[in-house]
C-alpha cells in the first residue's frame, strides 16, 4: 500500500464555496478591505516615523502592531482573492508550508506585542515617575526583538512537526488560506504531537499574554481612578480604551475560534473567523486608533496642515 502512494505536491485552497456571482461580489469588498487595511497602516506608520512627537516607546509598539496587521493581510488575503476568481488555482506544497509559517509568525507575535502595550502603559499610568527609566529604548528594543523571535521560534516548530507527516491525498484544504489544522486534517498519518503542541502553545501564546494583559489594565483602572485632575483622567482613560478595543478584538476572536463552542459547521464558522483575523482586524486597528487618540488625530492633523502650506 505504501508504494501505492502519490506524494501531494500541491494544494487547493476550497475557500467560500459560493456561486460565480457571490464570488465577484466578494472579491470587490475584499479587495476595497484590503486597500483601507494597507493604507490605513500605512498612514499610521508614516504618522510614527515623521513625527517627532510620536517617537515614543508607545507608538514604537504601534507601528510594529501595525506593520504585522500589514503583513497578516499580505500573507493570506490575495491568495483568496485569486482563488475567488480561479477556485481551481493550486499553490504548492511550500507555499502553503510558508503562509502557515507566516500566519503563525504573526499571530505568535502580535499576542506578545498586545502584552508589550499593556505593560508599557501599565508603567506609564502606575509608575510616571520612573517611566523613562522602566521603559528605555533598550528595553523596549529588548521585548520587540524578543516577540518577534519567539513567535517565529514557535511557528517553526509547528511547521516542522507538520513536515514529518506523510500527505497522500486528498489535496484539497477546506479553508481560504493554508490555515494550520485544516492543514493537519489531510495528513496520513497520527497528528497527536501536533494537537499536544498546539493545545501547549494556545495556553503559552493566548491564555498566558491574555491573563497577564488583564492583570495590567486592572490596575490600570484602579490607578485611573485615583487621577485627580479630570484632563489627566480622560488622557489616560482615551489612549487605554483604544488599546483594550484592540486587546478586545484579538483575543476575543481568538478565544472564541479556539475555545467556543462549535456549531454543525465548525469549518465555516472558523472561515468567518480567520477573515476577522486576516482583514477585518487590521482594517480597524488604525480607525481604532485614530479615533481614540489624541495624538494621532493631532499628528494627522499637523501632517495636513503641513502638505497645504506646501
Amino acid at each position: 500500500m505504501e508504494e501505492n502512494q502519490t506524494v501531494v505536491t500541491e494544494f487547493i485552497l476550497l475557500g467560500f464555496r459560493l456561486g460565480p456571482r457571490i464570488h465577484i461580489l466578494l472579491f470587490g469588498f475584499f479587495s476595497l478591505f484590503y486597500a483601507f487595511t494597507l493604507l490605513g497602516n500605512g498612514v499610521i506608520l508614516g504618522l510614527i516615523s515623521l513625527d517627532p512627537r510620536l517617537h515614543t516607546p508607545m507608538y514604537f509598539f504601534l507601528s510594529h502592531l501595525a506593520t504585522v496587521d500589514m503583513a497578516y493581510a499580505c500573507n493570506t488575503v490575495p491568495q483568496m482573492l485569486v482563488n475567488l476568481l480561479n477556485p481551481a488555482k493550486p499553490i504548492s506544497f511550500a507555499g502553503c508550508m510558508t503562509q502557515t509559517y507566516l500566519f503563525l509568525t504573526f499571530a505568535h507575535t502580535e499576542c506578545l506585542l498586545l502584552l508589550m502595550m499593556s505593560y508599557d502603559r501599565y508603567v506609564a499610568i502606575c509608575h510616571p515617575l520612573r517611566y523613562s527609566v522602566i521603559m528605555s529604548w533598550s528595553v523596549c528594543i529588548t521585548l520587540m526583538v524578543t516577540s518577534w523571535a519567539c513567535g517565529s521560534l514557535l511557528a517553526l516548530v509547528h511547521v516542522i512537526l507538520i513536515l514529518r507527516l506523510p500527505f497522500c491525498g486528498p489535496n484539497e484544504i477546506n479553508h481560504f488560506f493554508c490555515e494550520l489544522l485544516s492543514v493537519l486534517k489531510l495528513a496520513c498519518a497520527d497528528t497527536w504531537l501536533n494537537q499536544v503542541v498546539i493545545f501547549a502553545a494556545a495556553v503559552i501564546i493566548l491564555v498566558g499574554p491574555l491573563s497577564l494583559v488583564l492583570v495590567s489594565y486592572t490596575r490600570i483602572l484602579v490607578a485611573i481612578l485615583r487621577i485627580q485632575s479630570g484632563d489627566g483622567r480622560r488622557k489616560a482613560f482615551s489612549t487605554c480604551s483604544s488599546h483594550l478595543c484592540v486587546v478586545g478584538l484579538f483575543f476575543g476572536s481568538a478565544i472564541v475560534t479556539y475555545m467556543g463552542p462549535k456549531s454543525r459547521h465548525p469549518e465555516e464558522q472558523q472561515k468567518i473567523l480567520f477573515l476577522f483575523y486576516s482583514l477585518f482586524n487590521p482594517m480597524l486597528n488604525p480607525l481604532i486608533y485614530s479615533l481614540r487618540n489624541a495624538e494621532v488625530k493631532g499628528a494627522l492633523r499637523r501632517a495636513l496642515c503641513k502638505d497645504r502650506t506646501m
